[in-house]
């Protein structure tokens, strides 16, 4: 079997976890407008959720239900009682990205705390590969692609074909409008973030069976890459962000081919600063979009 199509293989596997990261932050971003540095923890705290269900109970799927559960409520928590108080007051951009970033810390000393900073791994039963065309997919790698496939299609009937999606689009191009118009902007930017967490988590949960192992920074690590997905794809854009995650998740494994693995990750930091230097608002934006108006896309 080529060499590169193993690599395009283990690239639709990380471009899937990527998706998932990606574009509920991509949704968060268009509609709070806040950028938030705590995104990668909310992937680390669905990543120890699932460890621990799947230490005590072995069940892969109720592993990844507590995963979904927790990125969740974390998400949920943090717009509650940390930014929506800070925000109702309308203060400079820079506060509430600062505010991000300290709940990104205290999530992460959090974890440092209860779980100290070992490794931990992942105990799942051994998954053989399988030929899928051209590729070699473990069971594991193909339920990521069909879980991300599934999602992804979830978002998008969301956001195209239910009220609570025409509300968060409005609510994206302009706050104050869709407030005149009845829309309650408090309550569609609350649920954007509680979904915002759910996916996440669930992304946290498949990032960590990919690592198989798990440390406090395992979100953060892998921060700098989600951004580079949804920037690569427009800020606010979710259908950009799925396909800057597709484009990152390709580059990164194919690349791996051709030069050490562990430099993929500048592959993925070298496409994002060259899209901000020659598209700044993304290679798959018009040249006038804004963040806010991606949703609409």
């Amino acid at each position: 079997m080529s060499n590169f199509w193993l690599g395009v293989g283990f690239g639709l596997v990380t471009a899937s976890i990527l998706a998932l990261a990606t574009v509920p932050l991509s949704l968060q971003m268009s509609v709070a407008r806040i950028p938030n540095f705590a995104h990668g923890e909310i992937l680390t705290v669905g990543a120890y959720a699932a460890y621990l269900v799947n230490e005590h109970i072995s069940n892969v799927y109720l592993a990844a239900v507590a995963a979904v559960l927790a990125g969740g409520a974390v998400a949920f928590l943090m717009n509650v009682l940390l930014l929506q108080p800070f925000a109702r007051r309308r203060p400079k951009l820079l506060i509430l990205f600062i505010l991000t970033i300290a709940a990104s810390l205290i999530i992460q000393n959090l974890i440092l705390l209860f779980f100290t900073g070992n490794s931990l791994a992942y105990k799942l039963p051994a998954s053989a590969p399988h030929h899928v065309g051209p590729f070699l997919l473990t069971g594991m790698n193909l339920f990521t692609i069909a879980a991300a496939v599934v999602v992804m299609l979830a978002v998008h009937v969301l956001l195209k074909y239910t009220k609570f999606g025409k509300a968060q689009r409005a609510v994206a191009d302009s706050r104050e409008l869709a407030q005149v118009t009845g829309i309650n902007s408090e309550r569609i930017i609350r649920i954007t973030w509680l979904l915002d967490g759910l996916i996440a988590g669930f992304a946290g949960f498949l990032l960590g069976i990919s690592s198989g192992t798990l440390s406090p920074t395992l979100g953060q690590g892998y921060l700098l890459v989600i951004f580079a997905a949804a920037i690569l794809g427009g800020i606010g854009r979710p259908y950009g962000a799925m396909a800057g995650a597709l484009f990152i998740g390709l580059a990164m494994e194919i690349s791996a081919l051709y030069i050490p693995a562990s430099y993929k990750e500048v592959v993925a930091f070298g496409l994002l600063i060259l899209t901000l230097l020659f598209r700044p608002n993304g290679i798959f934006a018009a040249p006038r979009a804004a963040g806010a108006a991606g949703a609409t896309a």
